[in-house]
């Protein structure tokens, strides 16, 4: 299985690693039966994402999907991290492995999932603005 020199670079140096203690959002995604947990915090200033952090236990390929992610929403507002697919964090590592896609929806999912958070904890339904969170594919099979 070979990784392009992004994704390689993002698990060597993953960027934003950690959490935020006063974070307006907190998400976390995946089980422990597939291995990766992505754990991720926003702090949300006037509808923009002005700082993001993330904890991911996982393999290599789910620390570069998640450091790229928030790499990919920081400083962006909260409809353009909601409508940040997994492919487009597949496309900017330069592509993954098929069997490593999954890291990228789980990557995807965490940021939903500290989003609704952010709304849930402002007493806003999340689901018709994130849409529903499930688990990742591969934690079924």
């Amino acid at each position: 299985m070979s990784y392009s020199e992004k994704v390689m670079d993002h698990f060597m140096n993953p960027r934003n690693v950690g959490e935020l203690e006063d974070a307006d959002g907190v998400g976390e995604v995946g089980n422990a039966k597939c291995g990766d947990i992505m754990k991720m915090y926003i702090k949300v200033d006037d509808n923009v994402i002005s700082d993001v952090k993330f904890k991911t236990f996982g393999c290599g390929a789910a620390i570069a999907t998640s450091s790229m992610a928030t790499e990919l929403i920081k400083g962006k507002s909260i409809d353009f991290a909601i409508g940040l697919s997994n492919k487009a964090v597949v496309e900017a590592l330069d592509g993954l492995p098929p069997v490593k896609v999954h890291c990228s929806v789980l990557a995807e999912q965490a940021i939903k999932s500290a989003i609704a958070d952010y709304y849930q904890r402002r007493g806003i339904d999340p689901t018709p603005l994130v849409g529903e969170i499930s688990d990742c594919e591969a934690c079924h099979h």
